[in-house]
């Protein structure tokens, strides 16, 4: 039986432009991802994307300004965020009342 180790992704330094996120790993590796897998991000202004931190000993970045994360793992393997759906402006709200 032989053991498959799986190295562990770990974030270095990261650079985030207008198109892409741009992940430096700390075994040489580079992952770059375009911009708008991060709505917020795609959203954010330059300087709110220049404001991050790397966390969790290199295994994602946060953007505190628009408390927006992303896994190393998730550049590497996930898919875009959604959008969150919004509701049609002409909606009603229902407001339910419980009597006791």
């Amino acid at each position: 039986m032989s053991i498959v180790v799986k190295p562990q992704i770990r974030i270095k330094h990261v650079d985030v432009d207008d198109e892409m996120i741009t992940a430096y790993l700390m075994d040489g590796r580079i992952i770059s991802v375009p911009l708008e897998w991060s709505w917020r991000l795609a959203e954010a202004t330059p300087e709110q994307r220049k404001h991050f931190e790397i966390i969790g000993d290199g295994h994602g970045i946060h953007w505190p300004d628009i408390d927006e994360d992303i896994s190393a793992e998730g550049m590497l393997y996930g898919t875009p965020a959604l959008r969150p759906k919004r509701r049609p402006h002409n909606e009603r709200r229902i407001h339910h009342k419980i009597y006791a």
